[in-house]
């Protein structure tokens, strides 16, 4: 596979086609493994998204080619999309590795899973259908689910290519129009989707992609009165005025897909090098730079110092450096700032008194590479184990009984995942049942079928993506009730 592809996209897709910001301003988009510059990416604001939103009011209006469509044709163009991003995996995938450093494998299989999520909520397209409702007096009463509009869409960029299909995906099945706003570190990707959208043949102003900063280009989506729903992926702080922003404007609809602190509870009759196992991937994927991950180890006093010397000896072993050379499994971190916020919380983790198995620097000189890291001995109230990482750090602590451990791991405001790692079917199902958090894996760790909801608890979120639910998020419910005749 290649190790760069030429950039064919750097300017905003509006109206289905490929336009300069209003302001002629550009922002620069670098390698994280090498911190060379890719391209300078049109900047798109306030100015371009009331652009692109009214290209979106416009193909939503009653009697457009997108309003009238069959519903089971917009699901053939979301296959066509779907065909052509397979078509395209080896630039889709040089363009993820590239733009935000993630392994070529895992971008591959970013490319893939996007692909199978827009193949699933094609097949719903043409299922989603109101009800007749038996009521009191001579009436017809029945529903309508009908889109909600015009959809902002604010992505991350831990995952462009996957985040840009779970969002895209439920607003096309349900027929809504769209302006979505990828991350300024990770644009390219969102970009080339869209010319893969007009190359389907989805209509004119249906998908209008804006990239730009979340203070001006992010704002001004979240703000604007022709919006009808905001959906977001992001950080809490972020979440909260987006909120705040839709509130104070027209009231939209609003999802959030926000932070985790996930815990990972084992217990002493799990098999422990599969434990090990589990445990590492769960919180070094991606860099450690998922939202899901299973930041806090929570593993049984008798089992505990094994545990440890057997993660230290797997965090050890990790290669770490040029994401497309084969064999590595990590790459760097996204960009300068967040290297440093990484290495700002291991420093606070030495303070406060965790004990550092392993790694816990910068690894060499160029790009943003930290070696992967190992804390013993973290306790609940160090700040390790509470905040928000986003980077390769594992914190391992101990418990003595499955109650402590389940009161512990509730004991956060983020609840996204949650996983327990046993034998004992009671256990499992009890942790399963007591956890608060969207999604719990029993025996497993990030298991995100496209089939099944994903989305959190408390302050890790509103709603859900994926799965039947997601198509809720983008519906509004319509009531119709008609007199009938009186008996004579």
């Amino acid at each position: 596979m290649a190790r760069k592809v030429d950039i064919k996209y750097t300017q905003l897709f509006i109206n289905n086609e490929f336009v300069n910001s209003v302001s002629g301003k550009t922002f620069p988009v670098y390698n994280p493994a090498n911190e060379e510059k890719i391209a300078d990416v049109y900047e798109g604001d306030k100015a371009d998204v009331d652009k692109a939103v009214a290209a979106a009011k416009e193909a939503f209006k009653r009697g457009s080619e997108w309003r009238t469509m069959d519903a089971s044709k917009r699901a053939v163009l979301m296959h066509k999309l779907a065909d052509l991003m397979m078509r395209d995996f080896q630039y889709l995938t040089v363009l993820r590795v590239m733009e935000g450093g993630k392994v070529s494998s895992a971008s591959y299989s970013e490319v893939v899973y996007a692909a199978d999520t827009l193949r699933y909520a094609a097949g719903w397209a043409d299922k989603i259908h109101g009800q007749t409702i038996p009521t009191d007096g001579p009436y017809f009463t029945y529903t309508r689910k009908e889109p909600v509009g015009v959809v902002g869409q604010i992505i991350p960029w831990n995952a462009p290519v996957l985040m840009a299909a779970w969002k895209l995906a439920p607003a096309f099945a349900t027929g809504c129009t769209v302006v979505l706003k990828p991350a300024e570190d990770t644009p390219l990707c969102a970009l080339y989707i869209a010319a893969l959208c007009k190359e389907a043949g989805f209509p004119t102003g249906v998908v209008n992609v804006v990239p730009g900063y979340g203070s001006t280009a992010g704002a001004a989506i979240a703000s604007h009165p022709d919006v009808a729903k905001v959906a977001f992926t992001g950080s809490v702080v972020v979440g909260k005025s987006i909120m705040a922003a839709a509130a104070q404007s027209n009231l939209k609809k609003v999802s959030l897909e926000l932070g985790g602190k996930s815990p990972l509870i084992i217990l002493p009759d799990a098999d422990i090098d599969e434990a090990v196992n589990i445990a590492h991937d769960c919180v070094f994927v991606n860099q450690g730079q998922a939202c899901c991950a299973g930041t806090r180890t929570f593993v049984h006093e008798n089992i505990y110092d094994e545990f440890v010397k057997k993660a230290k000896a797997k965090a050890e072993a990790r290669k770490v450096g040029d994401p497309f050379e084969d064999g590595v499994v990590q790459g760097p971190q996204i960009n300068e700032k967040m290297m440093n916020k990484v290495l700002d919380y291991i420093k606070s983790g030495k303070e406060q008194g965790a004990h550092i198995e392993c790694g816990g620097e910068r690894l060499g000189t160029t790009g943003y590479f930290i070696k992967p890291t190992v804390f013993s001995n973290v306790t609940d109230d160090m700040k390790i184990a509470k905040e928000e990482i986003f980077g390769p750090v594992q914190s391992i602590l101990k418990f003595k009984t499955l109650e402590e451990a389940i009161e512990r791991a509730n004991n956060t405001s983020y609840g996204l995942a949650a996983g327990i790692l046993t034998k004992d079917i009671n256990s499992a199902l009890t942790c399963a049942n007591a956890l608060e958090a969207g999604s719990i894996w029993v025996n497993c760790f990030l298991v995100i079928p496209v089939q099944a909801p994903f989305g959190g608890y408390k302050e890790s979120g509103i709603g859900r993506e994926m799965g039947e639910e997601t198509l809720h998020e983008y519906l509004e419910v319509k009531t119709v009730s008609v007199k009938l005749p009186s008996k004579s």
